[in-house]
């Protein structure tokens, strides 16, 4: 097996084993945090009905519009920022982080501690 794939299968393994643990619903959505080189995204779910309920990236008007690049920390403490000022908004006070398979640490960790000061509840 060629590395690439056995690095996208130990990755899928990881997103099963975290999603496996963590489930949302209407009055704790999950918030899943999605990763790549240059932008951050996050998103409310409800896995019950299996609707996004709220939604924020580094491509929003509002956040690329106010920060220089999107795959830094501060790229990631604006989306967070924004995610939690839009999740208040919707009724939304506490949520279940979903990192993915993404270690928590870097742009997640400071996503998740804007989210925190923003208002919501892990």
């Amino acid at each position: 097996m060629n590395r690439q794939k056995e690095v996208n299968q130990r990755r899928l393994r990881r997103r099963r084993h975290v999603r496996s643990r963590v489930q949302g619903n209407a009055d704790q959505p999950r918030m899943c945090v999605h990763r790549s080189l240059k932008h951050i995204g996050v998103q409310l779910v409800d896995d019950q009905t299996g609707r996004t309920l709220v939604s924020a990236s580094t491509r929003d008007k509002s956040v690329r519009d106010s920060i220089s690049y999107g795959g830094n920390r501060e790229a990631a403490s604006a989306v967070g920022k924004l995610i939690a000022e839009k999740a208040i908004a919707a009724g939304i006070q506490a949520v279940r982080f979903d990192r993915g398979h993404c270690k928590y640490l870097g742009r997640v960790a400071a996503l998740a501690d804007a989210a925190r000061e923003g208002g919501l509840r892990f």
